[in-house]
């Protein structure tokens, strides 16, 4: 089958907003809440960023991941409460392939207040519809490490199909050797996904 070109495929700083959270661009003024939501160290045990020790800490982690929303390697987004308007944690579109019109969901973080609940859900609902409805995405992908049995089990909730492993994928910042999990979602199967996902947010269902 022929694919054509689509101007569409083009991920720019922008707001979308749902029932539970809205995700902003990330910047400065949400520093403060995320250093306190991102306090805990279980949060971090499986990311490439160690817990915030301090408000400096979690600035430079705001200020990384703007230089990519700038350049538009990347697009981070801070996960925003629409019940109080805090900041909760983030999430963004990676590896932005623009010729193959995908890219891949992660760096995705949440307190340990909102974990389990249907923040995610919602986060992944609100990324999908719009790399797939609106930027006219081809294939959108998830990763995570392999030890992490829970977060492959809430990619898997979520209607991603498992492609394989990349063995000694990455080295982690404690020295270990990381195998990593890939899961996809493509334009064919994402009808299918966004009902299951409506369904799940309309009966308040509960994200892993």
């Amino acid at each position: 089958m022929t694919v054509q070109p689509s101007a569409a495929f083009n991920p720019q700083p922008t707001t979308l907003a749902g029932e539970h959270v809205r995700l902003e661009p990330i910047g400065p003024e949400h520093a403060p809440a995320l250093h306190i939501a991102g306090a805990d160290a279980s949060i971090w045990r499986y990311l490439a960023t160690p817990e915030f020790a301090s408000l400096d800490d979690a600035a430079a982690y705001v200020d990384k991941f703007r230089e990519g929303n700038r350049s538009g390697a990347a697009l981070q987004f801070a996960v925003v409460s629409q019940a109080d308007g805090r900041a909760i944690g983030s999430t963004g579109y990676l590896d932005i392939d623009r010729p193959n019109r995908a890219l891949e969901i992660g760096n995705t973080w949440y307190g340990i207040a909102h974990q389990r609940t249907a923040v995610n859900t919602e986060c992944k609902y609100l990324l999908l519809s719009h790399a797939f409805d609106d930027l006219d995405a081809l294939r959108v992908c998830l990763k995570t490490d392999s030890r992490n049995i829970r977060s492959q089990r809430a990619i898997e909730r979520i209607g991603a199909k498992l492609e394989g492993t990349l063995r000694n994928h990455r080295i982690t910042r404690d020295g270990l050797n990381r195998h990593s999990v890939f899961y996809s979602i493509i334009d064919s199967e994402w009808p299918a996904v966004r009902t299951a996902l409506r369904a799940k947010l309309d009966g308040r269902g509960v994200s892993g």
